[in-house]
């Protein structure tokens, strides 16, 4: 029996450490990878599987879900127009914009009214309203969808509506949404809400899927008005239920062209969770008449996609910057390449100021983003640590680029979760959200260099471990 454990062992080993050899992305990670499987026998190959394979690399996406994908796409070239004229104030905002098309294929659109919620209430007061006005249909889609007093709004609100006649759709990720369990799906099931799964759960493609998670926030209504942030359905946002306090976040109502890009995600992942050719109609996918003045556009990624276009984005912005950038970020583990662009950004003269929570709902994450600071705090970058806990994901650079979404500065948002941010090339937005930020900056605590890097020797042994774990993140 030794024997057989032991040949098992060989094999599974050099088979994992194969395929981190040709198919690793990053040789840091792949060492990583490599020692996990040494390490710890089967439960290293395991978790390697689960959580450290690159599945654009892979079949499982290539082939199961690209023909999926290029119908898509067919249809929805066919059905809706996508050409557009934007007109830019900036070379900057033009050459960002063209990259986000590059990579995407969602383009920019003018004449857009963007209103920026800056909490819970805000946001689900916004939201609630927009729904009880819907008179077509109403598509949603959450991360986390959980067991509450919001959706229990969110049903009897859904329920009044489908009996007037509008059509209800809601897609949930499987992980996110654990507690949406099957007698609360079989609820809003029961009173006609179209409701499907993003990448469930199931013993048979376990290594494949859990990993790969839909962290999308988004609702379009009637395809006129659309919602998209960092904002949950959780009662997290709206009373203090767990260690951190009431959650803090920014989300955005969207109104005129943008909703359709935000539509076309909705849409592509709709179709890929149920298979359902039924949005690709033209009552779906019309064009939305111009509604401000705003200039927007919608960045959106996932494991499926060729480029990692949220990391790119960031990564360009950082790079166009000229006079200032500003984050705040609840997960601030920014990959290799990242930080070396806010390194070279800050020596070049640009004022760089990031907003991150003192407190967090993870520790390995707060620890695995202190691992960065000081090697930042050593560049001249202005580090503050927020005493309550915000789960906001913001960029914005030199008054004039803001970015608002679901996507953090970690390896999960920009390799192994699909996102989605909204991109806005205003001032006025822009500068309101930076005046609000420097305020909560001169409130909150500046971390200093000598005195970080003088901290205990214990914190930094546990900054060492979680790092060593951050591509997990």
């Amino acid at each position: 029996m030794n024997t057989f454990l032991w040949i098992l062992y060989a094999l599974v080993t050099l088979r994992s450490i194969s395929s981190i050899i040709f198919h690793g992305s990053r040789p840091t990670k792949s060492l990583s990878w490599f020692l996990a499987v040494i390490l710890l026998p089967f439960a290293g190959a395991l978790l390697y599987y689960m959580f450290g394979v690159n599945r654009r690399k892979f079949n499982f996406f290539r082939d199961k879900q690209e023909e999926k994908k290029k119908q898509f796409d067919k249809k929805y070239k066919q059905l809706h127009k996508l050409d557009n004229t934007v007109t830019f104030n900036t070379p900057k905002q033009q050459k960002l914009s063209k990259l986000i098309e590059s990579s995407t294929l969602l383009k920019a659109y003018n004449n857009n009214n963007i209103t920026v919620l800056n909490n819970g209430k805000q946001t689900f007061d916004s939201i609630f309203d927009a729904l009880q006005k819907a008179e077509k249909y109403i598509h949603l889609q959450y991360y986390i969808f959980s067991k509450g007093e919001l959706t229990e709004r969110f049903y009897t609100i859904l329920k009044d509506k489908i009996n007037s006649g509008v059509e209800v759709r809601l897609i949930y990720d499987a992980f996110g949404s654990y507690s949406f369990n099957n007698k609360t799906i079989k609820r809003f099931k029961h009173i006609g809400v179209k409701a499907y799964p993003m990448m469930p759960i199931k013993f048979g493609n376990l290594l494949y899927t859990l990993n790969y998670r839909n962290h999308r926030k988004i609702i379009v209504i009637d395809g006129i008005v659309g919602f998209t942030g960092g904002v949950n359905v959780t009662d997290k946002y709206i009373k203090p239920i767990s260690n951190v306090g009431v959650w803090k976040d920014i989300h955005l109502k969207l109104e005129g062209p943008i909703v359709n890009s935000l539509h076309r995600v909705f849409i592509k992942d709709f179709y890929f969770a149920s298979n359902d050719e039924v949005l690709l109609h033209k009552n779906y996918t019309s064009n939305t008449q111009s509604k401000g003045k705003h200039t927007a556009q919608i960045v959106a990624a996932g494991p499926d996609s060729k480029q990692p276009a949220i990391m790119q984005q960031y990564i360009q912005m950082i790079n166009i910057a000229e006079k200032n950038i500003c984050i705040a970020n609840p997960y601030f583990i920014p990959s290799t390449s990242v930080l070396q662009a806010l390194k070279i950004a800050a020596l070049s003269g640009v004022a760089i100021t990031i907003l991150i929570p003192k407190v967090s709902d993870s520790l390995m994450a707060k620890y695995s983003m202190f691992s960065r600071l000081e090697e930042l705090l050593e560049v001249g970058i202005k580090i503050y640590l927020r005493p309550d806990f915000s789960h906001s994901k913001m960029i914005l650079i030199d008054g004039e680029i803001l970015s608002v979404g679901s996507g953090n500065f970690d390896y999960r948002s920009f390799e192994h979760n699909f996102e989605t941010n909204a991109v806005i090339y205003d001032e006025e937005i822009t500068k309101n959200i930076q005046e609000k930020f420097n305020a909560i900056c001169n409130k909150d605590t500046i971390l200093k260099y000598e005195t970080f890097k003088n901290r205990p020797l214990w914190k930094k042994l546990l900054e060492g471990i979680a790092k060593f774990f951050s591509p997990l993140l």
